[in-house]
């Protein structure tokens, strides 16, 4: 066992007496050492459960005859820090998570890892740490929130975001909004979209990660104690079995995970989390190749923030695809049209078509196999003169009326002047607003846009208004929001050029994103280009600021 080095012999004396310093007996220490990252906090809703979770996750090591060893990491609430200097922090946190648990599994010679996250950055930041450090591992989520209700409607994060845009725009009263606060989040558990967090939690499960109904039992149910349990467990099967973390984490894997994006229309943030993740592992994914996946990939489940289903009006949330049979299902079904490789291993020391082997769609309303939303996937890469390395939409959201979109550029540097402009009513129906300054390198941090965005959808105007920018887009924004433009405006990008009342150009259908600009005019902008003087002078995030590569690549540090 790897564990041995800090145990076994006589010159390892003084590391025993040190763990019987903390009440550890000779019986615990001669078992293997398991690690559990425990990112419990009492600032993210996600996270607030999540000592049951890691109590759960114990008892199955010790009844399956290992020892666990429970150590914290940090954790964002990006929903928390929206719209202010704190989302700076949040992308920049997932490579100080996936660091402390690389320290941590190293430092301590465990032999097998149990990583406990639930939301955004916290999920793909231990990810990253699996492949990195390379031994058994497995994830296990805190599960998602259940959706609210307000006036007989499922409601989540994103109606409250989007109310800001209606009480604007005089479609909703202040304290209508007030009423809907008390009850959009109604407990703990990832927020009930398929935003990030939740986008995560499935695409661990389909990676091979996390066990079956990792990404969709609810965090209030009993089911998902009874799955952090069985996770205990399992690790020490994998520990028997000699099966570490790349051992899944494969390129098949990859390919069945960005598959099963496709199909369930994730967060924009999956393009810049997988390609992190696999990075780790050695596996190499260009956005070109995620283009092709989604021309093949039918999409099937649509979910909150993406519009409404188009036969019943309904919105669906998280735990409506649990009911559906959850991505089990939905991977079964990818199976049968051939689209995923079902020789892949899983942290349940199965195979993905072993594990799907029993699973059906309860629920054809949710997942739509035999009449799909959309023949192509959710997400789509564009490029173009000015997203030449390119830029991400979540296409599932989007009013197809607004799939082809051109107008005159509203340019601004930063986030929060576009909003002021927004609240102001200084934008005008056929703009195209444009935030730049916001990338990994310019933000710093490359924060979310959602403030912006769902105060356009709350206005009503997702069809009227697209939005751009170096920046990127929380899961919950819904309509044209194209997010991810690289190069960024601080390292030169054509979105660094652009000023008001430049045409663009947008055509999701073909992958285009273009500015009305010849190559010499934009030679010349180039020429008089200065770069804007460093955001943040000090502290992690200039740190950050000087070694993070850009959106294509996964905005990885190097």
């Amino acid at each position: 066992m790897r564990s041995d080095v800090v145990k076994k012999g006589l010159e390892r004396a003084g590391h025993r007496s040190l763990f019987k310093a903390m009440g550890f007996t000779n019986e615990e220490i001669d078992r293997p050492l398991i690690g559990i990252a425990n990112s419990a906090n009492e600032i993210v809703p996600g996270h607030t459960d999540l000592h049951k979770i890691t109590a759960a996750v114990k008892a199955g090591v010790r009844m399956s005859g290992g020892t666990p060893i429970e150590f914290a990491t940090i954790g964002v609430c990006d929903g928390i820090a929206m719209g202010h200097e704190g989302m700076k922090y949040s992308l920049a946190s997932r490579e100080i998570i996936a660091d402390s648990i690389e320290i941590m599994a190293k430092a301590h010679a465990f032999d097998a890892l149990v990583l406990i996250p639930n939301c955004d950055k916290i999920i793909p930041g231990m990810l990253m740490a699996a492949a990195r450090v390379n031994i058994p591992t497995i994830v296990v989520s805190g599960g998602p929130m259940m959706a609210g209700r307000f006036r007989g409607q499922d409601i989540s994060l994103t109606q409250m975001f989007e109310g800001i845009g209606a009480v604007v725009s005089g479609n909703m009263r202040e304290e209508d909004l007030a009423e809907m606060e008390e009850s959009a989040c109604p407990g703990c558990g990832s927020c009930a979209g398929m935003f990030t967090a939740n986008s995560m939690n499935c695409l661990t499960e389909a990676l091979g990660m996390g066990l079956p109904g990792n990404g969709t039992i609810p965090a209030v149910a009993a089911a998902r104690i009874r799955l952090a349990k069985l996770a205990g467990m399992k690790i020490m099967e994998l520990l028997e079995k000699g099966i570490s973390a790349r051992d899944i984490m494969t390129p098949t894997a990859f390919a069945n995970a960005l598959t099963v994006d496709m199909a369930l229309g994730c967060s924009t943030n999956t393009v810049l989390h997988v390609p992190a993740i696999a990075r780790e592992a050695g596996v190499n994914i260009a956005l070109e190749e995620l283009n092709e996946m989604s021309g093949r990939t039918p999409h099937l489940v649509t979910l909150s923030p993406a519009i409404a289903d188009p036969e019943t009006g309904l919105r669906y949330h998280i735990q409506d695809l649990d009911e559906a049979g959850g991505v089990p299902a939905v991977m079964a079904a990818l199976l049968r049209r051939g689209l995923i490789d079902g020789s892949a291993i899983t942290a349940t020391g199965k195979t993905v078509a072993e594990n799907v082997s029993g699973a059906g769609i309860r629920r054809p309303d949710v997942i739509r196999d035999e009449k799909p939303y959309h023949e192509e996937g959710g997400l789509a890469i564009l490029f173009g003169n000015l997203a030449p390395a390119g830029a991400v939409v979540k296409q599932s959201a989007v009013e197809p009326k607004a799939w082809v979109f051109s107008g005159p550029a509203r340019v601004f540097d930063g986030e929060d002047a576009a909003v002021a402009a927004l609240l102001a009513k200084q934008i005008k129906k056929g703009e195209v607003i444009v935030i730049r300054g916001e990338g990994p390198k310019g933000g710093p941090g490359m924060r979310e846009m959602l403030t912006a965005t769902a105060t356009v959808s709350g206005m009503g105007w997702g069809k009227d208004v697209a939005l751009i920018t170096d920046g990127r887009f929380s899961g919950a924004t819904r309509g044209a929001a194209i997010g991810h433009v690289s190069p960024e405006a601080a390292e030169g990008g054509p979105i660094g050029l652009l000023r008001d009342g430049d045409l663009i150009k947008i055509d999701i259908p073909n992958k285009r994103i273009e500015v009305d600009l010849s190559d010499d005019e934009l030679s010349r902008r180039r020429a008089s280009w200065i770069p804007a003087a460093p955001a943040v002078r000090d502290g992690y995030l200039a740190r950050y600021a000087r070694s993070v590569t850009s959106a294509n690549k996964g905005a990885i540090v190097e």
